[in-house]
């Protein structure tokens, strides 16, 4: 089971995806921030607040967080949570390098740490996470599968897998809506406020390839999770994935 979303790429076709991942997020970290809360007009904080309220009966003491960008959910979850430990993991330092601001100032320097990583071949050794999270990032993965595996392997017995990550409403009239919105305001906005064009049309299309609903569950469980759900947020434009390790 190989999802296509390694098709859909930044800028060519002869360079690695996660190169050019690296180098896009690079070039918008500094407008990162800005653009995301506005484009989604301030509804991403509610998304992380579900994600988080799923692993608060659970506890975790370990979370790591791949795809952590600017550490929005591993900051959030610090707050809510109050884990001994926090790892943010990313490919683009300047992501990162924001994220590390950002917790020094919440005061969390000493229980955030981030580190750079390949989120396809992680460096932590198996059973390490009491949870391992994920906000809008695992669409960026090539494959989705290797770096679900990634997050299955350094999982421990019992725990808990979240996923957020954008999708395509299918009802009336949100589908029409959000298309127009996707193909026309979100390219011309990130182009104007960001500098960077290929951001901005990339981001709707690695949505439409990325594996949805129950194609997604079907590669969580296909993975090794159990008690695999999804649940959607505002008109299915997000959806929430997750899962458990088995004991």
């Amino acid at each position: 089971m190989i999802s296509g979303s390694g098709k859909i790429l930044p800028y060519n076709t002869h360079e690695q995806k996660s190169v050019q991942i690296e180098r896009m997020f690079d070039s918008i970290a500094e407008t990162y921030d800005r653009l995301n809360h506005t484009l989604s007009f301030h509804i991403d904080k509610k998304w992380r607040e579900k994600g988080i309220a799923f692993l608060k009966p659970f506890s975790p003491e370990s979370i790591l967080d791949v795809a952590t960008g600017t550490g929005d959910l591993a900051i959030a979850m610090q707050r809510e949570l109050n884990p001994r430990r926090i790892i943010g993991i990313d490919l683009s330092e300047g992501m990162m390098k924001r994220g590390r601001d950002k917790a020094a100032k919440a005061g969390y320097a000493s229980c955030i740490s981030f580190e750079q990583q390949d989120c396809l071949s992680l460096t932590y050794a198996d059973n390490s996470f009491d949870a391992v999270t994920s906000a809008f990032g695992v669409r960026n993965f090539d494959p989705i599968e290797k770096g679900i595996a990634e997050m299955y392997r350094v999982l421990k017995p019992g725990g808990h897998l979240m996923i957020l990550e954008l999708s395509s409403p299918w009802r009336f009239p949100v589908k029409q809506l959000y298309t127009l919105y996707s193909q026309i305001i979100i390219p011309y906005t990130g182009r104007l406020l960001s500098k960077e064009k290929n951001a901005y049309y990339y981001l709707p299309e690695s949505i439409k390839a990325v594996p949805q609903g129950r194609d997604m569950v079907d590669i969580l469980r296909w993975q090794g999770l159990v008690d695999v759900g999804v649940r959607t947020f505002t008109s299915g434009i997000c959806s929430l994935y997750t899962g458990k390790k088995d004991q």
